[in-house]
């Protein structure tokens, strides 16, 4: 296990994850995920810690608002949200990380766009 830190584009947003030595990604073909370029790395809630304070972001919620979507107030960048595939943990866009090794590990594509068909495959992620 290692410990990676990242954020948001200004730095206002700032998180800490613990994750295995090549941890699991993935890319999503669904709208949110496509429009926003995210790239999945799903943490349980144990392994997560936000170092920055929670007044620095704002949350959008659709559809079933199961789902959080943190967004920084002042930059706009997503950095990481609950997912509605694993509520009891955090997907961090591996694009926010402070290292580029993400584009050394595999990425497996996930067909977001049937969701309902697809996302019992991700449920596992957020266990510790």
């Amino acid at each position: 296990m290692r410990k990676l830190q990242g954020g948001c584009h200004c730095k206002k947003v700032r998180f800490e994850i613990l994750v295995e030595q090549t941890p699991f990604i993935t890319n999503c073909n669904c709208s949110i995920c496509s429009m926003t370029g995210f790239i999945h790395l799903i943490v349980p809630g144990n392994k997560f810690t936000l170092l920055s304070d929670e007044d620095e972001l704002s949350c959008y919620q659709f559809n079933s608002k199961i789902a959080k979507h943190f967004f920084c107030k002042t930059c706009g960048i997503k950095p990481f949200y609950v997912p509605r595939s694993n509520p009891d943990g955090y997907s961090v866009n591996a694009k926010c990380l402070d290292t580029n090794d993400w584009q050394q590990w595999p990425i497996e594509d996930f067909d977001g766009q049937n969701w309902e068909d697809n996302a019992a495959s991700l449920a596992h992620l957020s266990k510790s």
